[in-house]
This record gives C-alpha cells, structure tokens and sequence, in this order.
C-alpha cells in the first residue's frame, strides 16, 4: 500500500484544482502530459504535438457572450481539444459542453468560398461527480457521437467524453492499463507521499516533479493555496447541500432552493462567478439574488 499523509502535510497539489489541473496540462513546457493522457482517450488518433489556443472565445449572445475553457488545444492536424475539469454538478451541464463545442466549430468559418470542411472537435470533461442517469453504472468513460437511427456514426468529428472520476476505486495494486494509472492519478495524487512503484512510466516521473509543492516559487504556492480553498469551499457548499436533501439535480426549477445554496456560498466567502457555475444561473441573476440576501 503506498504511503498517504494528512491532508495539511501535501506534498503534491490537487489535480483537481484550477491550479493544479493548469500547473500539470495547462503549459507548453508540460504539454507531453497532456498529450499523453489525450492519446489514452483517442486510442485511434494518435497525437503527436499541440499548439495551446486562448482560453478566452467570445458568442454572438449577451446571454453567454464569453465563454472561458480550462485548456483549448489544437492539434498537428488542426483538430480542436477543449479539456474541462469539473468540480461540481450543474443543471445543465450537458447543454454546456454542447454550447462550449459550438465555439472551436464556428471558429473555423472562413470568409469568401469556403466549403464548408470542418476539423474535428473533442470536448473532453473530467468530472469530481457522477451522472445522475449513470449512478448504477460501473462505466465510467463515456464516448458520446452523433448517430442516426440504426445506431450508426453520422458525423465522426464530434465527440463528447466524459469520465466520472468518483467510480474510480482502484488501488495502486489494481492498475492495469495506462489509463488506469491516470484516472489514479486524478483521483491520489494529492494524498500522496512518494510515487508509486506502478507509476514508474517517464511522464508519470515528470508528472511527480511538475506536481511537488515544495518546488513552488512564493508565488505558485500562494495561488495554489488560494485555489485549494475555493476547491475545498465548493465540495463543502455541495455536501452540505446534499446532506440537507438539496442535491445540485434537485436544486433545479425552484429559486427558494437555489437562494438556499447561494447563501451557504456567500458564507464560504465564494466569488459570484463560482457561485454562478454552483446553482447554473447567469452572474446577473446570482447578484440580485446575493443583493436580496443581504438586505434581510
């Protein structure tokens, strides 16, 4: 079994922090990682190099006009990566990535005679929760295409996955596959006090030295820090919900409910825009809500 320490002893960030999930694949000096992991999920698409894209792309409407991706890749052959890590459920989180994948799709419209080709686009999600629909299920990657009617691929340069990373129970003993090893390390990595005698592959050692707090500069060490709370504050504000019967699935319709979660997130001290993601309401609406709260 390999050694975990107490949680204020980390020595390696949590993956699943905005921090950590950059600091590991969101760099140019680390993107062999993200290629890697990338490769596991695209077995017949092998990838060999990847450009990073801002993460910032802006709509057509006020109702969404920016949206901002954790990491947007774009690969050797101009195929488009949007890779997410989601932290906690959302009413419509299946709409979103469906929006989100309409914006690499639509940036590659091009003026005068254009024929209309299109490179693929894959929105990959890694979500800290599992599907409501899939609860009973041991599957925990899902590849979702457009297909017709006899169950046969339409449209093969869209694809959504999704991995839920809570029904990943192995231990280190238990790896198999390389893949394995990474949903390991998603789900471990914070908890742990030297590497693994299964993660001995070069980019699972990179990893490692990429992912040592101790090797942080001031400056890293205090946004990871900041960014460790807000983790930790949203999975807080989520077990609370859920434990007072007000699961993020049951919150939906009913603003009373809504106003109830909002509340324990000012609490925590969360920002509107976090706070927004939480409840699945726009920023605007969450500011009026927080305004009426606060006058009570």
């Amino acid at each position: 079994m390999t050694a975990m320490i107490k949680k204020e002893e980390e020595k390696y960030i949590n993956p699943l922090t905005d921090f950590g999930f950059k600091k590991i694949f969101g760099t140019e000096l680390n993107k062999d990682l993200l290629i890697d992991f990338l490769n596991e999920l695209l077995p017949n698409r092998k990838i060999k190099d990847l450009t990073y894209s801002t993460n910032e792309h802006f709509g057509k409407y006020e109702i969404d006009r920016k949206a901002i991706f954790d990491i947007y890749c774009i690969g050797e052959n101009d195929e488009r990566f949007i890779v997410e890590m989601q932290k906690a459920k959302q009413n419509y989180f299946k709409d979103r990535s469906v929006f989100y994948a309409s914006f690499p799709i639509q940036e590659q419209a091009k003026r005068g005679d254009w024929d209309y080709r299109l490179e693929p686009v894959y929105s990959i999600g890694i979500l800290d929760f599992e599907f409501d629909e899939h609860k009973q299920e041991q599957d925990l990657l899902h590849i979702v295409e457009l297909k017709n009617q006899k169950c046969e691929v339409f449209y093969d340069k869209l694809k959504f996955i999704y991995i839920e990373l809570p029904k990943f129970k192995k231990d280190s003993s238990e790896l198999e596959t390389h893949f394995d090893k990474w949903l390991y390390v998603f789900t471990h990595l914070q908890k742990l006090q030297d590497r693994p005698k299964a993660l001995q592959d070069r980019v699972f050692k990179k990893l490692f030295e990429v992912a040592e707090i101790a090797g942080f500069t001031a400056e890293e060490r205090k946004e990871y820090e900041e960014s460790l709370k807000t983790y930790r504050d949203i999975k807080n504000v989520v077990e609370t919900a859920r434990a007072e019967g007000k699961t993020e699935g049951k919150i939906e319709g009913k603003i009373e409910e809504k106003e109830g979660v909002i509340e324990k997130c000012i609490e925590e001290n969360m920002s509107v825009e976090i706070i927004a993601k939480i409840v699945s309401l726009p920023i605007s609406e969450v500011k009026k809500i927080m305004a009426q709260i606060k006058k009570r």
